[in-house]
């Protein structure tokens, strides 16, 4: 199934918020310009080889998932909270368009660059020594079922700053799912440790810097890319939109028991 990209302007038009409200994801092609996503890159490889150097394994209580690169040098593959170490990420949660797409969420929605993982970014590359390839199915509400809270609203922004074809795996999404009740979030499929394509997903198939928003509620999962080597390497930055209780964390934040499942992303 292909699916429509839409161009972001100075507000979000009815069909725009129609679609998202029927599907519960939403793509808009070259939100930022190639010179900034090489900016991006750079800044993550300048924060990669500070973290190394310190031997860093959380930041705010969200552990670091590192990795081994096709050239067997150890990387960072996933960086929690990247904005608040390179003034070049946290430029980008300043951008004013962040609060057009607020409308998504409703009345008092927030960037969440300080609550949850705060801006995550992610480096995907499918070689011999990678722990970073894929994750299972999931929804992203999980974690407050797991709390015993009010399932919040959440959304997560995506900044994509590789060109993918369906080969190279990547973000897939079930349609409509984030207006399942309760049973479906919770047991449709078994979350993390399903990695079956589904006949009713999507692919969501992004050019480098394009920006798609999906809902937590979305059940959806990172695909492993088919490739192996360089034509596999794939970045990303999400950075949540959210709702309800602001829960700031700081170095002293615990590690919450839903991030154990990090664990089970190969």
């Amino acid at each position: 199934m292909d699916y429509m990209r839409f161009q972001l302007g100075d507000q979000l038009t009815h069909e725009q918020c129609a679609y998202f409200e029927e599907f519960g994801f939403i793509h808009f092609s070259n939100f930022i310009r190639a010179e900034a996503v090489e900016m991006m890159i750079r800044a993550s490889q300048e924060v990669q080889h500070r973290w190394l150097l310190e031997r860093v394994e959380k930041v705010n209580g969200v552990p670091i998932k590192y990795g081994t690169d096709l050239d067997g040098s150890k990387i960072v593959q996933r960086f929690a909270f990247i904005n608040q170490h390179h003034p070049v990420l946290d430029e980008l949660v300043k951008d004013p368009r962040f609060k057009i797409l607020l409308g998504l969420a409703g009345p008092g929605a927030r960037l969440g660059e300080s609550e949850k993982d705060g801006m995550v970014f992610n480096h995907y590359v499918n070689g011999p020594g990678s722990n970073f390839t894929q994750m299972g199915w999931h929804v992203d509400g999980l974690r407050d079922v797991f709390y015993g809270r009010r399932l919040s609203p959440m959304l997560n922004v995506g900044i994509h700053l590789s060109n993918l074809t369906p080969e190279n795996g990547g973000l897939r999404v079930i349609p409509g799912t984030h207006k399942q009740g309760l049973y479906n979030l919770l047991f449709r499929k078994v979350h993390f440790l399903s990695n079956r394509p589904d006949p009713q997903e999507v692919a969501i198939v992004p050019k480098a810097g394009d920006l798609t928003i999906h809902d937590g509620r979305l059940w959806h999962r990172v695909a492993k890319s088919g490739v192996q080597g360089e034509a596999s390497r794939r970045r990303v930055i999400y950075i949540p939109i959210i709702e309800g209780r602001y829960e700031p964390k700081n170095e002293n934040s615990p590690t919450q028991f839903y991030q154990r499942f990090a664990g089970l992303v190969k």
